[in-house]
């Protein structure tokens, strides 16, 4: 039995309104100072209504700061992420929750582990191992010593030198970061509360754990991958770090990282007109997938916890 009172519905919805504000204004405020001139925004006081200038400057932040390549390189790394991690957590999730194979919790708990280890502290092992992903094989070749073999058989000096460089390109922006240990935990807990019935039902009819998994599982998990999708997207969206220490062309450069290129220096035009309309346009897309697919957002989260 839920009780309502007519003072507790006004105090819940006044701190609802309280946290829209909160949330609302500093958008506002980038909208108000976008819409405005350079001069407008430097005025005392600085204004606090919409100006007309907002296509304007639109435009210049679009020409400006190249924004039409950067949301594009947004979108594909956004999208890779997603789909990579989706598809990689389902994978591990499966495995961990249908097969009995040796060590499997361990492998789990490692994976779990990992949850302790974000981007930040593994930056440089994995920077040094996307800009050269044939290292591993390299030390391998050099620990053998097959150069010397081959230059034996050959009667030449031989040096074998590998490497395999991923910066600026989109499959070195995506592969580090499409494992995740937090989709895996969620699908593996979803996994656990299929029915057995199901699995041994599929186990009678013939059907191989691939087909039971894409046939059984996946349609029952689909308000889950969309509802972890959304997560995910703005996380792809959001990579700042990662994108910056990667990326040495410009054309390859995401539009948050676009974005500081934007907010004006020391001894240049304080364009923060121009600066908080891109950083709108750059809000926009996320802010659309919130939008369209908050339904599944909330069904999924909901479903997940039964």
């Amino acid at each position: 039995m839920i009780e309502r009172t007519r003072g507790l519905d006004i105090a819940c919805h006044g701190v609802l309104i309280l946290g829209g504000l909160l949330v609302c204004v500093p958008i506002y405020f980038a909208f108000v100072v976008g819409s405005h001139t350079v001069g407008d925004v430097l005025a005392v006081p600085p204004p606090w209504l919409p100006g007309r200038e907002f296509f304007e400057n639109a435009r210049t932040a679009w020409t400006k700061g190249n924004l039409g390549r950067l949301l594009f390189n947004s979108l594909v790394v956004a999208v890779g992420i997603t789909v990579g991690k989706i598809a990689v957590s389902l994978l591990s999730a499966f495995a961990i929750s249908y097969f009995r194979f040796r060590f499997r919790m361990v492998a789990f708990w490692l994976i779990f582990a990992s949850l302790m280890l974000p981007v930040e502290v593994r930056i440089l092992p994995t920077y040094e191992a996307v800009a050269n992903v044939a290292l591993p094989l390299q030390w391998a070749l050099d620990a053998l010593d097959v150069g010397r073999w081959i230059g034996a058989l050959t009667g030449r000096t031989v040096e074998i030198g590998l490497e395999w460089n991923m910066m600026n390109s989109y499959s070195g922006l995506i592969l580090p970061l499409i494992a995740s240990a937090t989709a895996t935990f969620l699908f593996r807990q979803f996994f656990l509360t299929v029915p057995e019935e199901l699995c041994e039902a599929a186990r009678i009819d013939g059907a191989s754990p691939l087909r039971f998994f894409w046939h059984v599982l996946l349609p029952l998990s689909v308000s889950n991958m969309v509802a972890l999708s959304i997560i995910l997207f703005l996380y792809g969206w959001n990579q700042y770090l990662w994108p910056l220490l990667f990326t040495t062309d410009k054309d390859m450069a995401t539009a948050v990282i676009g974005l500081k290129h934007l907010i004006p220096q020391s001894d240049s035009e304080p364009a923060w007109n121009v600066a908080m309309n891109a950083a709108l346009l750059v809000m926009l897309p996320p802010a659309l997938v919130v939008v369209a697919l908050q339904r599944w957002l909330v069904k999924g989260l909901v479903d997940s916890g039964k």
